[in-house]
C-alpha cells in the first residue's frame, strides 16, 4: 500500500509551502482576517498539540523530533504491511505520515512550528494549527471511522 505516499508527499508539500508563504509574507504575531471567526495569525509553537510543553526550556524540541521520527517509521512500517483493500487506513495513515513530517522539518530546522490557522469565537481561540496538525486529524478521523468499519468490504462468503 506504498502507493499511497503521494497523499504523504501532497500533504508535506502544501504544509511546508504555506509555512513558508506566512513566514514571508507575515511578522510573528501578525493576524488577519479572512472570515468571520477565522483569521491567518502567524506563531511559534514550541511544543507539542495546543503548546503543551512550550515553556519548558529547549529540551522539548529533540523529544518531540525523536518521537516524530519513531512515529513516522511505525507508521511508514505499518503502511507497508496494509492489505490491498485496506484502502481507507492507507489513507488515514498516510495524511498522518506527511502531516509528522511536515512538522518534524519544522522542529530540526527551526526550533518551533510554524502555525497560523486560527478559529475563534469571541475572545476564545482554538490554539493556533497548520496543515500538517489538519492532515494528522483527518487523517486519524479516518482511522476511527475505518475501526468503526467504514470502508471495509462485506464478507459474503
Amino acid at each position: 500500500m506504498l502507493k499511497w505516499l503521494w497523499v504523504s508527499v501532497l500533504s508535506l508539500l502544501l504544509d511546508q509551502a504555506s509555512k513558508l508563504a506566512v513566514d514571508g509574507s507575515m511578522q510573528l504575531f501578525e493576524s488577519i482576517p479572512l472570515l468571520p471567526y477565522f483569521n491567518l495569525t502567524y506563531v511559534h509553537n514550541t511544543g507539542a498539540a495546543f503548546s503543551f510543553l512550550s515553556d519548558a526550556g529547549g529540551w522539548q524540541r529533540w523529544l518531540f523530533a525523536g518521537l516524530a521520527v519513531v512515529m513516522s517509521s511505525i507508521i511508514g512500517l505499518w503502511l507497508a504491511r496494509l492489505k490491498q483493500h485496506e484502502t481507507l487506513m492507507a489513507v488515514a495513515l498516510a495524511l498522518v505520515l506527511g502531516g509528522a513530517i511536515g512538522n518534524l522539518i519544522d522542529r530540526v530546522a527551526y526550533g518551533y512550528v510554524i502555525d497560523f490557522l486560527d478559529v475563534y469565537y469571541q475572545d476564545w481561540h482554538w490554539p493556533a494549527f497548520n496543515i500538517a496538525d489538519s492532515a494528522i486529524c483527518v487523517g486519524v478521523a479516518l482511522m476511527l471511522l475505518e475501526s468503526f468499519g467504514v470502508g471495509r468490504e462485506e464478507n459474503n462468503g
